[in-house]
């Protein structure tokens, strides 16, 4: 599989293993915001649940020193060799989030965590824990919201991706009571996809279907103040 870089870069060439998170449109949209953030040779980049590796590989040819890190053996395992068939180095850590980079501070971190609503009070396994994230799809959102002034230096920002269903105010509430300036920085609207559709019972019942089906994807910056 394939994403597409922006230019002037060719496309990035990307291979993952089975039961890790495809590069789709958040991806994408993620790294749009991430070109405008001024990553340099002096920028130190934070990507938490890397999965592929492909936006962490992204920032790295952006010139950025790049720390990628997972839960999974298999999403750092994809990660480096992306890294490597694009002629990029990434350190990688396996680990829960933030407690693979204790005490570190990033000038950037980037998030695409998992943000989907899922019925069932267990947590996800398998394949799942690339996109379940709980009843209401913020098992990891608030976690990271929570922990971002602690990861970033003074003037420090967080890119996030996620869905309106689990709540765009709630995180930007949640990033400023941290201590950030939260904003919407990125808005695109699309129909659902294969997860979203099997569930889509389930979550008029919540009340977070429409009726034709589509999804907002945000990304949210918080900045350091």
């Amino acid at each position: 599989m394939t994403t597409e870089a922006l230019a002037p870069h060719p496309p990035l060439r990307c291979w993952v293993l089975p039961g890790v998170y495809r590069p789709q449109f958040d991806t994408r949209l993620l790294t749009r915001a991430l070109h405008r953030e001024g990553v340099t040779a002096g920028t130190d980049v934070l990507d938490l649940g890397t999965g592929s590796g492909m936006l962490a590989v992204e920032a790295a040819r952006l010139g950025g020193r790049v720390t990628a890190v997972d839960i999974s053996r298999r999403a750092l395992a994809a990660a480096w060799w992306n890294a490597r068939q694009n002629g990029q180095t990434l350190r990688l850590r396996r680990g829960d989030l933030m407690t693979a980079v204790p005490g570190r501070r990033f000038d950037l971190v980037v998030s695409n965590p998992p943000y989907v609503p899922a019925p069932g009070e267990h947590p996800p396994r398998g394949a799942a824990r690339a996109w379940d994230a709980g009843a209401d799809g913020r098992l990891l959102i608030d976690r990271i919201c929570d922990h971002a002034p602690a990861l970033l230096r003074p003037s420090g920002r967080l890119l996030m991706v996620h869905s309106h269903l689990c709540g765009v105010e709630a995180t930007l509430a949640r990033l400023t009571a941290a201590g950030l300036r939260a904003q919407v920085v990125e808005r695109a609207q699309l129909p659902y996809g294969p997860v979203l559709r099997s569930r889509a019972e389930w979550l008029r019942e919540r009340g977070l279907a429409d009726e034709d089906l589509t999804e907002e994807l945000v990304v949210i910056r918080g900045e350091r103040v």
